[in-house]
């Protein structure tokens, strides 16, 4: 933890820090920023819990903005420019059992479409636009997931939120084909799916719904090790205790900041997010990445907190 007079001074910086804090879009370099990882290992590596750990921002549905939509490779390749990210996605299957990036049972909120994503062909699907966050028409079209994954090679992580009707075989299957364990985390929402992934592919990283210490214990179990979990511990703060728990295991959080945490730092100042990450949290998952990224860059930098993966 940071002590008071040092942790005053950080938010001090964060508070007053200007623009010229962020690039401007003008001064992005195409690449930098990039996760670069090469072998499951080095992801383990990565998003295995130290002291000196490199606290991440995972952009939830990939950080839909206007003129972006949720689940789209453009607004991936649009929101990495800013920083090293996390990109949350939601998979979906076709009725010609095509995974395909959709976070709706329906198409009709996101596209100009309308019925059930289980009831289009992949074909059919093609033909479709997305819309952005306001509604509009975008020339943007939705995302198979081996397209993600052969796009996300060298630039992000993923995290794959496989909804219900998606085999987790057909993911992991997606995975192999693309050869992106090394960039890939499978999100699973009780013991028994996370044991599912790990029989299916044991150098997976899984992201588990930790809530308590028998969470964990269920987890470890059904054979699941803590060097393959990444801890979502849900969309408020853990205690100070929890976090020393998980952290004692190796285990990094995700802190799903969408809704009320990010409302709380619209209200409050940005700097909130650094206090998230100050207290325990070391991924955090919002629908403001380009905010909370300011307030974590800040951050590492103060640290000088740095990682052979990030370019």
């Amino acid at each position: 933890m940071l002590n008071r007079p040092v942790q005053f001074l950080l938010l001090l910086l964060i508070a007053g820090c200007a623009a010229s804090c962020w690039p401007s879009e003008s001064g992005y370099r195409y690449g930098a920023n990039r996760i670069r990882l090469q072998t499951a290992d080095d992801l383990h590596r990565l998003l295995t819990y130290h002291e000196k750990r490199y606290p991440l921002v995972s952009a939830h549905r990939g950080g839909p903005a206007r003129g972006y939509p949720e689940n789209a490779i453009e607004t991936f390749e649009y929101q990495t420019r800013r920083q090293p990210l996390i990109i949350e996605c939601d998979v979906r299957m076709t009725a010609d059992s095509v995974l395909v990036l959709m976070h709706d049972e329906t198409v009709d909120r996101t596209t100009n479409g309308s019925g059930k994503i289980a009831e289009y062909t992949l074909e059919a699907i093609k033909k479709l636009y997305l819309r952005d966050v306001e509604g509009n028409e975008m020339p943007y079209r939705v995302p198979t997931l081996d397209e993600a994954l052969r796009w996300g090679k060298n630039k992000v992580i993923f995290t794959l939120d496989v909804k219900r009707d998606v085999p987790y075989t057909a993911v992991v299957s997606a995975i192999r084909r693309n050869s992106a364990a090394a960039y890939s985390v499978v999100i699973t929402y009780n013991a028994d799916q996370a044991a599912t992934v790990h029989q299916l592919d044991p150098e997976l990283m899984i992201s588990a719904s930790i809530g308590s210490e028998t969470d964990l214990l269920r987890l470890n179990e059904r054979n699941v090790p803590d060097n393959r979990l990444i801890a979502f511990i849900g969309t408020r703060e853990a205690d100070e205790a929890f976090y020393r728990l998980l952290h004692n295991h190796g285990i990094m959080c995700i802190m799903g900041t969408m809704g009320n945490l990010d409302k709380q730092a619209i209200a409050r100042g940005d700097q909130v997010y650094t206090e998230f990450v100050e207290r325990g949290a070391d991924i955090l998952s919002t629908d403001r990445p380009r905010e909370a990224g300011k307030a974590l860059d800040v951050y590492r930098n103060a640290y000088k907190l740095t990682s052979p993966f990030i370019k």
